[in-house]
């Protein structure tokens, strides 16, 4: 090991002392700064992945629609299976409707789906919670679990569904009863919205209140696993030709907007946490700088034995060198730690304050999500041990202009 690497590793633990106090907190306020910044970023994460994964498992990779209704959709659904990178596709049709149990009124968003294919495509049968998804048909409904819980329906309960063709045929003097349909299951997604405000019924059913024949609003595409969903979703649009009026959108640039939203807070939230280790950083310089200063005639020694000033200059720039390191691996142990105890440590919070519906209402999930990406931990870790090191300069540029004859005679 060069000389001026030992010295280093002297200075920041010397011998004969069991604790090392002014390493201990210059490591200490680096490793608070990484155990923000892996906390953070994996919660940004948690929050990012959860939503990505609910916009898959609830709408496909990739989904069809036209300016207005698909009226062939079976020659689309073969069309669209021979581009490559398609696993499965399954039609739907969607609106809004006036649900009443119990004269409790509700006004959810309703989706029909294709039972012979929608479990291809989407993993509906993953979310049922009570009864069946098989047990669906044309006179049955599924409720999301909120709504169900706020308007009092449970498996076995009749719904009347107001559709807004009653209000068409109202225009001519027509009664249109409402549809009764018995509640055969319950679902829950475990996000707080669509929990609250989504039923499910078959795809003819949902035809018939909207009078829509035999079309749909869309269609969901399962495309295989590792395959790009942008380039498939360009490759179906070709597939259809510049004449078409039907595009196909990948999840990603349909919810371009709201993804950028949250890569753009994950991103700030970085940005902000980084001063942390900034100004721990500016604690490390003071620090080595006064080390400079009390060492000015071991400095001047060192010199005058034949050490270079870029070897002086050295022996601080590797102390930040060690410090970031330091701190680095104790900030992850301590970050990595804290997302294992989060959900308790949440828990325990909401019981003291009393605010668990409110956290559930405000940020749509039951639980703190967590998921840690590689390339941000490699960000943290390079950002933290380049900052520290960074912080050594001033410090090394200071010992290294140090003459021997002067540094000799300082007091």
């Amino acid at each position: 090991m060069p000389w001026y690497l030992y010295l280093a590793l002297k200075q920041l633990f010397p011998s004969g002392r069991k604790f090392p106090f002014f390493t201990v907190i210059s490591m200490l306020g680096v490793a608070l700064g990484v155990m923000l910044l892996v906390v953070a970023t994996s919660v940004m994460g948690g929050f990012g992945y959860q939503i990505r994964q609910m916009i898959v498992d609830t709408q496909g990779e990739v989904q069809l629609r036209d300016r207005g209704f698909i009226e062939d959709v079976g020659a689309l659904q073969k069309k669209v299976a021979q581009v490559p990178g398609v696993v499965a596709t399954t039609p739907f049709a969607e609106g809004v409707v006036m649900l009443q149990c119990d004269r409790k009124p509700a006004f959810p968003v309703i989706q029909g789906v294709d039972l012979d294919s929608v479990t291809k495509v989407i993993p509906l049968d993953r979310y049922i919670r009570v009864g069946n998804l098989s047990d669906l048909d044309d006179d049955s409904i599924i409720l999301s679990s909120k709504l169900a819980l706020s308007i009092g329906a449970r498996i076995g309960s009749k719904v009347e569904v107001y559709s807004p063709l009653l209000l068409e045929r109202m225009k001519n003097d027509e009664v249109l009863l409402p549809r009764q349909l018995t509640v055969v299951g319950i679902f829950e997604i475990g996000h707080q919205q669509l929990d609250s405000s989504v039923v499910l019924v078959t795809l003819r059913l949902m035809q018939d209140l909207y009078g829509l024949g035999h079309a749909v609003h869309g269609v969901n595409v399962k495309i295989a696993e590792g395959a790009d969903p942008d380039r498939v979703a360009g490759a179906i649009n070709r597939s259809m030709g510049a004449q078409s009026t039907v595009q196909a959108k990948s999840w990603i640039d349909a919810n371009e907007d709201f993804l950028f939203v949250l890569q753009l807070e994950k991103n700030m939230i970085f940005f902000l946490l980084t001063f942390i280790i900034i100004v721990a950083a500016f604690s490390v310089m003071s620090s080595l700088l006064i080390s400079v200063v009390r060492k000015t005639r071991e400095i001047g020694l060192l010199g005058a034995l034949g050490g270079k000033p870029r070897h002086v200059a050295a022996c601080f720039c590797f102390q930040g060198f060690l410090i970031g390191l330091g701190g680095t691996v104790g900030g992850l142990a301590m970050g990595f730690g804290a997302l294992a105890l989060r959900n308790d440590a949440i828990r325990i919070f909401t019981q003291l304050t009393g605010s668990e519906e409110v956290l559930a209402r405000f940020y749509q999930f039951s639980q703190l999500p967590s998921h840690p990406v590689r390339g941000d931990i490699i960000m943290i870790i390079v950002c933290s041990i380049v900052i520290s090191t960074l912080a050594g300069l001033i410090p090394a540029w200071r010992a290294a202009r140090l003459k021997p004859v002067e540094a000799l005679r300082s007091e």
